[in-house]
């Protein structure tokens, strides 16, 4: 799945090529894309409008339209919004006409891909809190942030990295780098993590996806540019999808378990599996 940096790299691709455009068409070939929301709905309230900005929020792509509209997309797992790609590009969904002539496709294969309206700025905040935690990249992320909301929490610290509840934008590529370079196992209980390593773990998730931002995102599946070329940071990973290779740090072998529900990769000798406890008898 398309993670922060990766919607972001597509984000400032875009912006300078919509941003004071006009949306003149939108044409939604899979209804599926905007329920509960019928298509006409949706085009009804964006087509025609003047294109303020296209930001994003988390995993979200935002078309921040004129009047307070805002698109809301999600790529999920194997969506790609191109950059006038070729006629009978596969699994095109839905179809963005700008008043320039250019087009964007947003294409999908699993059909996971969304969209969502809302009208106003409260619509749109209400939107977020209920589904998003802090912005990673915006000075939000603090060892003290993170701190506090993990307190008395047992779950593994993965998980915690993954609920968009708590930090916006990282996802199973991000968590695992992260993890690696502050030294933290996976399975670690969040609330049992130090302060010491809270710092190491903030610095970590922002230097972790500034440079997946700086390599254009990671290509594993399916993730293009908008103009159809590949990013590159999967050519950087320290640990993921690295099962059997050297450990960059110490030469160890790097393992591959399951944490959080997600296929997860270490080198439990830089990041020490967390021990056992037994209950007493």
């Amino acid at each position: 799945m398309p993670e922060l940096p990766e919607v972001e790299t597509i984000r400032r691709q875009l912006a300078p090529l919509v941003e004071g455009r006009v949306l003149a068409r939108l044409d939604i070939a899979d209804p599926r894309w905007c329920l509960p929301l019928a298509p006409e709905a949706i085009v009804d309230a964006v087509q025609g409008r003047h294109v303020e900005r296209l930001g994003r929020r988390g995993k979200y792509l935002v078309w921040e339209l004129a009047d307070e509209a805002f698109l809301i997309m999600h790529l999920r797992m194997t969506g790609t919004l191109l950059y006038d790609p070729p006629e009978g590009t596969p699994y095109e969904r839905v179809r963005f006409g700008l008043d320039d002539g250019h087009e964007l496709r947003f294409c999908d294969p699993r059909r996971f891909g969304t969209g969502e309206l809302a009208i106003g700025d409260a619509a749109r905040d209400a939107f977020f809190a209920a589904r998003l935690g802090l912005e990673p990249l915006d000075g939000e992320l603090t060892a003290a942030a993170l701190r506090a909301m993990a307190r008395g929490r047992r779950a593994p610290v993965k998980a915690f990295l993954l609920d968009q509840r708590r930090i916006a934008g990282v996802g199973n590529i991000y968590a695992d780098e992260a993890l690696f370079r502050a030294r933290i196992h996976p399975l670690r209980a969040a609330g049992s993590l130090r302060p010491a390593q809270w710092d190491a773990l903030a610095l970590a998730v922002r230097e972790t996806l500034l440079a997946g931002l700086a390599a254009g995102g990671a290509t594993i599946d399916d993730f293009r540019h908008a103009d159809g070329v590949a990013g590159a940071f999967q050519d950087e990973f320290l640990v993921h999808r690295r099962r059997g290779e050297p450990c960059p740090q110490c030469g160890g072998a790097v393992v591959k378990f399951v944490a959080a529900g997600r296929g997860t990769y270490a080198c439990e000798r830089c990041q020490p599996r967390p021990r056992v406890r037994r209950r007493a008898r």
